[in-house]
């Protein structure tokens, strides 16, 4: 048996840690970071119509100053020049997020069809598959994400309603490129 904390030291400073990190949320993230090749299927209510592109997408972890917080960075760009930004303008081509874990929340700087930061509420399904439940304005999205054959894939399913009608549904087929 290892002694977890062997000097009997209760105060582990002035500033003591948020004991409620997940661990396993940690580990999950981690095994996403690199960069993905996104092949993207878009379902479009509004307009009845179907959209297929690939997209880049890059994870970073982030150094910063507690131990206790996990910083990440997301970045995303399109394979080559798709008609669907230009018919969808509310959609970012290109783009950056940051966020980090707190608990089992993933607090972001700013969504994909937003600038507003915002919160997204993380369950776990299985140690390979998180749920994130987001909602800003009148927007509420479900996402499903899955890591698959020892984190070479990822399967994302994502559904997003507007003022409660679904309005977007996507599904994401992603390789890893690298780690």
């Amino acid at each position: 048996m290892v002694v977890v904390n062997q000097k009997k030291n209760s105060n582990f400073g002035a500033n003591p840690p948020e004991i409620n990190l997940n661990s396993n949320l940690k580990r999950w993230f981690s095994r996403n970071i690199g960069l993905w090749k996104s092949n993207r299927t878009y379902f479009l209510d509004e307009m009845q119509k179907t959209y297929n592109l690939c997209m880049n997408i890059n994870i970073q972890a982030l150094k910063n100053k507690s131990e206790w917080e996990s910083h990440y960075k997301f970045t995303w760009y399109p394979e080559k020049k798709y008609k669907f930004f230009e018919e969808n303008p509310q959609y970012k081509e290109r783009g950056e997020m940051l966020a980090f874990l707190k608990g089992h929340q993933l607090m972001r700087e700013n969504f994909y069809l937003s600038n507003d930061e915002g919160v997204s509420n993380i369950k776990q399904v299985d140690e390979h598959e998180m749920i994130f439940e987001s909602s800003y304005k009148d927007w509420y999205i479900l996402e499903h994400t899955r890591l698959v054959d020892s984190d070479k894939f990822r399967f994302r399913v994502i559904y997003s309603w507007n003022k409660n009608k679904l309005k977007i549904v996507e599904n994401h087929h992603e390789i890893k490129i690298i780690k």
